[in-house]
């Protein structure tokens, strides 16, 4: 099955709000999936964790998370690189206690440097991180996301590699890849190149385990400047949930769009017309 998400609580969420009311609102508006939106820091109570877990459960809603922007795995300070690090570790473990299936992670910057030998840095880091998830039994995902800018480490290319090195499963963000090209990723025959790619390097299977974020996006020749509605934006929404349903993939699909709830529905019931 393929699950839409609202990124965070909807909007329409009774106050004082919260995750754990945001679950249960999402889940009265039809909505199947959310992701925690971590992106500013990671709450670390477990009792709420335990919370949000047990919500999610009772409703049958799909949990991902988003860890904080603030994560540069490229980072040449070693306490810069440290504490990205932890915030990932952190991420993964508090998702953990939450019942997340995937954490999406921001994963570097490039700094002026050479892609090869950022992606070296990038897969030693990963290689840390990985292993000490490990040694604290955290089995969910970690997902590197697609990135919208030139200057950020993520092409598709770069995340479906560290993702076979280490078996696990990248975040597609259509959207960043579309502003990050300036117009292209857009069409059908761009989205079937993608999951065609997608699954050569990953597996057939892959497929239905998919995390990806979709919106419209507002861009220039630098890339991504904002996240838009969808019927504001030139994103070919329609056709992109049309491959989507041909190609029978799975997952999560987490709707990135500043209208929230309202794009979400506006996805979920267009994909379950087809």
């Amino acid at each position: 099955m393929l699950h839409f998400a609202v990124a965070g609580a909807p909007l329409s969420t009774p106050k004082p709000g919260g995750t754990v009311e945001g679950i249960r609102r999402a889940h009265a508006l039809g909505i199947t999936a959310m992701e925690l939106e971590w992106v500013q820091n990671v709450p670390k109570n477990p009792e709420r964790m335990a919370e949000i877990r047990s919500t999610a459960e009772e409703l049958n809603m799909v949990l991902t998370v988003h860890a904080p922007y603030f994560v540069n795995l490229n980072a040449k300070e070693k306490e810069k690189l440290e504490a990205s690090k932890r915030r990932v570790l952190d991420a993964m473990e508090m998702g953990q206690l939450a019942g997340a299936r995937s954490v999406c992670v921001h994963p570097a910057f490039y700094l002026g440097g050479d892609p090869e030998e950022v992606y070296e840095h990038v897969r030693a880091a990963t290689g840390d991180i990985l292993s000490r998830a490990g040694k604290k039994r955290l089995t969910l995902n970690l997902a590197f996301e697609t990135m919208g800018k030139g200057t950020q480490f993520g092409t598709l290319e770069e995340v479906l590699r560290l993702s076979k090195e280490f078996g696990i499963y990248p975040c597609i963000d259509s959207a960043h890849m579309h502003a990050r090209t300036n117009g292209a990723w857009n069409s059908a025959k761009e989205w079937n190149a993608l999951l065609d790619l997608y699954q050569k390097s990953l597996g057939k299977r892959a497929l239905k385990r998919m995390h990806m974020h979709y919106s419209g996006i507002e861009y220039t020749q630098k890339g991504e400047r904002k996240h838009l509605p969808l019927k504001e934006s030139d994103a070919k929404w329609k056709d992109f949930l049309k491959v989507l349903k041909a190609r029978g993939v799975e997952g999560v699909i987490v709707c990135e769009s500043p209208a929230m709830e309202k794009d979400t529905v506006l996805m979920q019931k267009a994909f379950d017309r087809m």
